[in-house]
C-alpha cells in the first residue's frame, strides 16, 4: 500500500517542519521529489539526505509570493523529471498581531503566502498533472480555519487564509475531478515546527495551548507526513474536497 514508485511530487515549504518530513516520507514511498522554499541551503541539505537514501530529489529556491518563481518551479520539476503528479502546498507564515493595530503589510503578507501563493502553486502544478489524468493537490490548512468552532486570537489573517483555503479546496475538487486531479487539505493541530516553537517551550503557553488536546501533547511533522502519504497514494482514488483533521483529539473535545 501506498506505494509512490514512478510518481513526482512538488513540495513547498520543504524546508523545515511538515514540509520537510513530508518530502522525506514522500521519497521513502518511492516517489521522485522537488523541493522548493526560500532557504536554498536548507534544501540541499535536504536533497542530500533524500539521495543518501537512494531516492531521486531536487533543491529549487522559491519565494510562493511571487507567481514567476512558483512557474518557474514547477517548468524546471517537469523539465528534470518529465512529469508532475502530487502537489503539497505547505508554504507559510504566523504572525501575531492585534486586530484593532494590524497593519495591511502584516495581512498582505499572510494571505500571499497561504492563500494566493497556494492558488497560483496550484495552478500550475494541476496544469502539468491534467496531461496524465491523474493528480494529488493537498493544501495544509489549520484547524484555526473557522467553521470548527475553533477560534485563535491574534492571528485573524492567518485564520482568514487557512479558512480560505478550505474552500478553495473543497471548489477545486470540483473543477479538476474530471482532469483526475483529486484535492484534499489536511488540518493539524498543534505542530511541533519553527512556528509553534516559541510557544511550546514556555510550560505556561504549552499547557493553555494543548489543554483541549485530548492526547496532551503536540503533535510530530511526521504525523502529518502519513497524511500527505495517503493523501498521495492510488488509496485514497475516492476521496476528494475533504479535509483531514489530524489534531490529537482536538475538535472532538
Amino acid at each position: 500500500m501506498f506505494d509512490l514508485t514512478g510518481k513526482v511530487a512538488f513540495v513547498s515549504g520543504a524546508s523545515s517542519g511538515i514540509g520537510r518530513a513530508s518530502a522525506l516520507a514522500l521519497a521513502n514511498q518511492g516517489a521522485k521529489v522537488a523541493v522548493a522554499a526560500r532557504r536554498l541551503d536548507k534544501l540541499q541539505a535536504l536533497t542530500a539526505e533524500i539521495k543518501n537514501r537512494g531516492k531521486e530529489a531536487i533543491a529549487i529556491a522559491m519565494d510562493v509570493t511571487k507567481k514567476s518563481d512558483i512557474d518557474t518551479a514547477i517548468a524546471q520539476t517537469v523539465q528534470t523529471f518529465g512529469r508532475l503528479d502530487i502537489l503539497l502546498n505547505n508554504a507559510g507564515v504566523a504572525e501575531f498581531a492585534a486586530f484593532p493595530t494590524m497593519t495591511e503589510e502584516q495581512y498582505d503578507k499572510t494571505l500571499n503566502t497561504n492563500l494566493k501563493g497556494y492558488f497560483f502553486v496550484a495552478q500550475a502544478a494541476s496544469r502539468e498533472m491534467a496531461k496524465n489524468k491523474w493528480g494529488r493537490i493537498i493544501n495544509i490548512a489549520s484547524i484555526a480555519s473557522g467553521g470548527v468552532g475553533v477560534g485563535f486570537p491574534q492571528v485573524a489573517q492567518y485564520c482568514a487564509s487557512k479558512g480560505g483555503v478550505i474552500g478553495m479546496t473543497e471548489a477545486l475538487a470540483i473543477e479538476l475531478a474530471p482532469m483526475g486531479i483529486l484535492v484534499n487539505a489536511i488540518g493539524p493541530g498543534v505542530i511541533e515546527t519553527e512556528m509553534t516553537e516559541g510557544i511550546l517551550k514556555d510550560p505556561k503557553q504549552a499547557e493553555a495551548m494543548l489543554a483541549r488536546a485530548p492526547l496532551k501533547r503536540a503533535g510530530k511533522a511526521e504525523e502529518i507526513a502519513s497524511a500527505v502519504v495517503y493523501l498521495s497514494s492510488d488509496e485514497a482514488s475516492y476521496t476528494t474536497g475533504a479535509t483531514l483533521y489530524v489534531d490529537g483529539g482536538w475538535l472532538a473535545n
